[in-house]
């Protein structure tokens, strides 16, 4: 028995000598905050750029430099961010964690959640966030925010979630709703980057900070981006294609809740009840994904479908088909593109105003968040031209939005009468033609 003994008693030192030796000291440094950066700092992106803003006073561009931070969110160079983050930069440049810079370019936003994806240009996949969820956080939990802070690149802060459900108004045009409070350092820079849980989730992405208070910082809630992502990257939307599948999450896959009449998806039979597991060859959780599966097919590709029916597993296969346009009517484009109601002035009334003018488009109503409001219009004023054009009737508008499009205006001149007055600015083309 001695023998047995003696191993037994060497087995154990050797395990103590493990357990408070210098492995045991490595171990405690590697914390669940260090694992969370860790798995998830490859995923995050900062961004810059520079901007031109016009000035009123002496119609001259003013050079601003910006800065923010975006989360890849799919292989292929997807990456979510804030729209203020990108909105007016001419030549997005982002810079990755490895250093190495690339270009990008806006494919989608939506100006009222100040959200948008832009694509990063890498021939390699990039590593993709992983994604938690807002519906179950907690106040007092530890997070975690990751951006390009002041312009210092994956920068680190901590903090708790102080409060849930905040409305924040940032400025005259810009209202954000139902987001995230916490006192983990959010800087400028920090917008668009992650909030993440202690599990290296993504709960939230960090857009704006209080002014002039220390320690209270906002995050839009994760299932809040998701939503909007989902539709500024659907096919209808980026590529023009349609498959007509309208579904939500479940713990098997993606359940379909419709299926759009006389739709790729109803022609070879997809129908409400499915549960979708894979498109193609990628594996289907959420509408989200299905976007992501067929986003870059042409229409007339057949994608393979695999969907459990009553217990049973079936292969389909269906052919993205093009995206039915319908044609706006003036009224709709000005208001969908400038935000703008407008109604033809009379021309009498506005000769009084200013005789060099023969006409215009008294402003009715001007929608809040829109192109329009950001430049300061406002209902009682008289648009009298954009552009090198006059507009005297909503088909002047719709004519120079045409325009716009077919020649990739960088940006487009306003004239507004207010009183006796006349004013301008400038107008963006990407915040018009979206």
């Amino acid at each position: 028995m001695r023998p047995l003994r003696a191993c037994l008693l060497l087995t154990l030192s050797l395990a103590l000598s493990g357990l408070f030796g210098p492995a045991r000291a490595d171990d405690l440094r590697r914390t669940a905050i260090v694992r969370a950066i860790a798995s998830c700092r490859d995923s995050v992106v900062n961004i810059h750029g520079e901007k031109f803003v016009g000035s009123d006073e002496d119609d001259k561009d003013r050079r601003v430099n910006g800065m923010g931070t975006g989360v890849i969110i799919d292989a292929r160079g997807y990456a979510v961010t804030n729209f203020h983050v990108v909105d007016g930069v001419r030549e997005i440049e982002v810079t990755l964690a490895s250093g190495r810079t690339v270009a990008a370019r806006l494919i989608s936003h939506d100006r009222g959640t100040d959200l948008a994806v832009i694509k990063i240009d890498s021939l390699a996949p990039l590593p993709v966030i992983r994604l938690g969820t807002s519906s179950d956080l907690l106040i007092g939990e530890t997070v975690l925010a990751l951006g390009n802070a002041y312009g210092y690149e994956h920068t680190v802060t901590r903090g708790i979630v102080s409060a849930l459900h905040r409305d924040v108004d940032v400025s005259p045009t810009q209202r954000y709703e139902d987001l995230i409070q916490t006192d983990a350092s959010i800087n400028p820079g920090n917008s668009g980057g992650p909030l993440l849980n202690i599990n290296g989730e993504m709960i939230g992405i960090n857009v704006a900070v209080r002014a002039g208070a220390q320690g209270i910082g906002f995050a839009i809630p994760v299932d809040s981006v998701l939503r909007v992502v989902t539709k500024l990257l659907s096919v209808e939307r980026v590529d023009h294609t349609w498959h007509g599948i309208v579904c939500r999450s479940c713990s098997a896959g993606a359940v379909v809740e419709a299926v759009h009449r006389q739709s790729p998806a109803e022609s070879v039979g997809v129908r409400a009840g499915d549960i979708i597991l894979r498109v193609g060859d990628q594996s289907v959780g959420s509408q989200l994904d299905i976007e992501r599966a067929l986003l870059g097919r042409k229409a007339g590709e057949l994608v393979a479908v695999t969907v459990t029916r009553e217990g049973g597993e079936e292969q389909l296969q269906f052919a993205l088909a093009e995206a039915r346009r319908q044609a706006a009517t003036p009224d709709e484009r000005a208001w969908e593109q400038l935000g703008l109601r407008l109604t033809p002035a009379v021309s009498d009334a506005v000769r009084q105003l200013q005789p060099r003018y023969r006409g215009g488009l008294l402003v009715q109503e001007v929608r809040f968040g829109s192109p329009a409001s950001d430049k300061g219009i406002r209902p009682g004023d008289i648009l009298v031209g954009l552009h090198v054009w006059e507009t005297i009737t909503a088909d002047n508008v719709n004519y120079i939005l045409d325009k716009i499009e077919v020649d990739r205006l960088d940006q487009v001149k306003f004239y507004i009468l207010r009183g006796q007055e006349t004013l301008f600015g400038h107008l963006a083309s990407d915040t018009i033609l979206r």
